[in-house]
């Protein structure tokens, strides 16, 4: 069951103890029952040739005039997809996994920045959604990662509820991986309607770039560490579990070296943009452009465009800039 977590600071903290008393920076570990090997297929139905299959939304201050908001310019590049009632429906439950993983303020660019989140569950509610839940299973401690980060507060007071991870909530799970077999699972980040993927974009000292792919590693449990000796394969294999029915890409402000932590303000650039689709491959692919990376550099590209979970090809998309 998904528990809302209270208003005060205190509950909150409250809320994590479990958590926080067997957090490792490998996750938890898990010992029930395996279910039966499946993927979490959550993409939606084509859509219509006069809308988007990859809308940039660009919001840099002009001379004399302010610039957009975060939450403009998620609902403009939404809207060029056709609307987030294409992707969420009536009645739904609707996970929104943002990168919760460090103890970072949002001016580090090292989490998804909430005003992005915040605009994502707007729009999900707005679009008819019974209940909107935003999980992820952090790296540094997650009760401090939560809040530093403001996505909690933000959350929260758009009447999401906000999941921390917790041992009881993860189930060691069958995957359909090379690498990743059986895995413990954050079941919280799986148990849903429709899966609505936020990352931030940012470099990242292994994979050399992060953002929709390399965000899942979230969902994972245990020594989840232990697969930096195979990351790419290992992302691939995390894409091929989750399949999202949407990706809001966060590039408002974007670390541009020294990730996937960051910390120094001198690491970030601000550029204001919104990448949204529902292929996690083309939004890598795009996206790593930002940071001046390649598709080519990017294994894991490679090895999901051949999985046929989207294409590294974003050119070839239906795009629109707003």
């Amino acid at each position: 069951m998904l528990t809302r977590v209270g208003a005060a600071a205190g509950v909150l903290a409250g809320s994590g103890m479990l958590g926080r008393a067997v957090w490792d920076k490998g996750g938890f570990g898990a010992s029930e029952s395996t279910a039966p090997r499946q993927v979490r297929d959550y993409r939606v139905k084509g859509a219509t040739k006069d809308v988007a299959e990859i809308a940039v939304a660009r919001g840099k201050a002009k001379d004399g005039e302010p610039a957009l908001t975060a939450e403009v310019l998620v609902r403009r590049a939404v809207d060029a997809m056709g609307g987030m009632g294409r992707f969420v429906s009536r009645g739904d439950v609707v996970v929104v996994k943002p990168n919760i993983g460090w103890d970072r303020m949002p001016i580090h660019a090292a989490n998804t920045n909430p005003d992005v989140v915040g605009a994502v569950i707007q729009l999900a509610f707005e679009a008819g959604a019974k209940k909107v839940v935003v999980a992820d299973g952090s790296c540094n401690d997650p009760n401090r990662c939560f809040q530093r980060s403001g996505i909690w507060r933000k959350a929260y007071s758009l009447g999401a509820e906000v999941v921390l991870p917790a041992e009881h909530r993860f189930r060691t799970t069958r995957m359909r991986g090379e690498i990743l077999d059986e895995w413990p699972i954050f079941t919280t980040l799986v148990d849903a309607d429709k899966v609505i993927n936020v990352p931030v974009a940012k470099h990242h000292n292994l994979a050399k770039y992060t953002a929709a792919m390399k965000n899942w590693y979230g969902v994972l449990g245990g020594r989840r560490n232990r697969l930096h000796q195979n990351i790419d394969v290992s992302i691939a294999d995390l894409a091929n579990f989750m399949c999202p029915s949407l990706v809001v890409v966060d590039a408002m402000r974007v670390l541009v070296r020294n990730g996937p932590q960051g910390g120094n303000i001198d690491d970030t650039k601000v550029m204001s943009t919104i990448i949204a689709t529902a292929d996690q491959v083309a939004a890598d692919a795009y996206g790593c452009t930002l940071i001046g990376q390649h598709r080519d550099n990017l294994p894991y590209l490679k090895m999901g465009h051949e999985r046929g979970l989207g294409t590294m090809f974003w050119e070839n998309l239906r795009m629109k800039e707003v």
